[in-house]
Formats: C-alpha cells, structure tokens, sequence
C-alpha cells in the first residue's frame, strides 16, 4: 500500500509545503467531519489532526492502515493513546511548537492577577480612580511551583528565571530534572513552599479532577493559581472555595472543564466565576499565536518526515 497521510484541521502551509518537497502523498481536507473521515481513513497510513474530533476506540477500528497519528499541538488527549498504541500506531505530537506561547501568555495573566490590571482598567472606564484598593504585588522573591517539567513547564521556567524568583518543579513521572532554571522537589514542598502555582501536565485518568479541595487544602502559604494545561484538570467548585476563604489570592484560567458557549454558560459554576475581580479567563488560546501556528507545523512536519523515513 503506498502511503498517504490524510490531513483533517487547518493546519499553516508549512506543513504542507515540507511534505510536499519530501515527496510524501497527503490530502488536506481541513473541512472533514468525524463522519466522513470514518469512511475513508482506511485508505491512509497517517492522519494529521488538531482537536476537532475524539479520534476514538471506534475511529481507530476503521483506521486500518494506520502507521502514524500526528497532533498539531501539545498533548493528545482526544487521541486514545492506549487503544492506538495496542494497534501499532504510531503518536506524533508536536508540544515544542507552542512552549512559548503558553509561557508568555501564562505570565502574562500572572502579573495582570499580581496587579489588578484587568479590575482598574475597569474602574477607570467607569470613572473609578482607585488607587490603595489597586496596590499590588510583586512577583520578585516568590516562589513558583510548577506541576509538571515537560516543554511547557521547562519553557515556563526559563521564561521566569529573569524575575528573581525561586522556581521549584514537580514531575510525578520524571527524577534528576533540575537545571538552571528550576529546582527538583517534592509535592511536599510544593505545598509548604509555593507562593504561585502553575499547571503544565496532560489529562489523563489519573489528572482529570485531580486539583480539588483536597488537593488545594495542603498548601499552607495563600496561593495565586494558574491554569493553562487542560481544563478537567481542576475542580472549579475547588477553586471557588479557596478563594473565598483567601487561600487562592487570584486564579487565571487559559482553559475550562467546558469551554464555547452555550455549554459554558449553563455550568453551575460559571456565574460566580465570572464575577470575581481576582479571576483572569481567556478563551484556551495560551499556545495559539501567530507564531505557534507556524512553528507546530514546521515540528510537526519534521517529526513526520524523520517518521517516514524509518518506517
């Protein structure tokens, strides 16, 4: 069978232009449903998707010549990675492409929480000069714990190491990982230790729901809490508690359990986290600059072709 890649979500001309000079067949169709690449994916060695369908136990069973899945982005969680792999396949993310974009946006919400920027924009538009109630923090000489040292937290890291702060790292799957930037610990010390808390791990079973009272609980010093991993992560309800008690100074979320409306609008939760001075949102675009669209698909494109040449 001679290979081919079937190319599912908009993807930047990068990608295509790379496979296209290393001579490798594809079709882009940035337009197809779930449906319709069910009744063709068996005709393709590699399937090129963002995140606009669960690539499924079902999926897979059609995809009967499937080598590859690539990821236009960081992480695979609408891929079931374990079904694909008991299949032989092949999974391709491209997590290096968008590190910077998370770091920076991340950072950037952290110090619009430390500062009230978002709450005294909002004041002055309503002709409130309110300066006492507006006085900040500064970020210098705080201790940072990021949960998970993967590309995202690694870029996190180094993007923080110009601020004077101490950056402490936890990673449940890794050891021996301290380096210049950040320093290996333990959840322990995260607890007793952090003045910020910053999230770059996938979902999994075992993370989906993982930040909730409990595990908020044990931090001893107040916290300002960062999220722009995966939105099922947390548990928002959580959240919502420690910052009425004060143990959460402030929350950003680049990402939601449900995000796009009206889904989002009809959660529970969702008129009281809007509501909030102290809780930064944007609309799960962390790692989407115009930027990280090229670069997801200059890596992607790379890994596919080293891909096709030792299979």
């Amino acid at each position: 069978m001679q290979k081919s890649i079937l190319i599912v979500d908009d993807v930047h001309e990068v990608l295509l232009e790379k496979l296209e000079g290393a001579a490798i067949r594809f079709d882009y169709q940035p337009e197809c449903n779930k449906t319709k690449a069910e009744q063709v994916v068996s005709k393709y060695t590699g399937l090129i998707i963002r995140s606009k369908f669960q690539v499924d136990k079902d999926f897979i069973d059609k995809a009967t010549n499937l080598q590859f899945i690539a990821r236009a982005g960081a992480g695979m969680d609408n891929i079931d990675e374990d079904y694909a792999r008991t299949k032989g396949i092949t999974l391709i993310p491209a997590n290096e492409g968008n590190r910077d974009a998370v770091g920076e946006h991340m950072i950037g919400m952290l110090l619009s929480l430390m500062n009230n920027l978002n709450r005294g924009h909002r004041e002055i538009c309503k002709q409130q000069w309110l300066r006492e109630e507006n006085r900040g923090y500064e970020l210098k000489g705080r201790t940072v714990a990021l949960i998970g040292y993967g590309h995202n937290g690694q870029a996190m890291a180094k993007k923080l190491s110009g601020f004077d702060v101490q950056i402490i790292a936890y990673d449940k799957y890794k050891t021996g990982f301290s380096d210049q930037y950040a320093r290996e610990v333990s959840m322990e010390e995260v607890v007793k230790l952090a003045d910020i808390v910053s999230f770059h791990i996938p979902l999994t079973r075992e993370t989906k729901g993982m930040v909730d009272r409990e595990y908020l609980f044990h931090f001893r010093k107040p916290i300002f809490f960062l999220m722009g991993a995966r939105g099922g992560i947390a548990d928002i309800s959580a959240v919502l508690h420690y910052l009425d008690n004060g143990k959460i100074l402030g929350a950003a979320f680049d990402v939601l359990p449900v995000e796009k409306f009206p889904a989002l609008s009809e959660q529970a939760w969702f008129d009281d986290l809007i509501s909030r001075d102290n809780v930064l949102l944007s609309p799960h675009v962390a790692g989407w600059t115009f930027e990280s669209y090229y670069k997801l698909s200059a890596i992607l494109a790379d890994k596919i072709i080293a891909f096709n040449q030792i299979v």
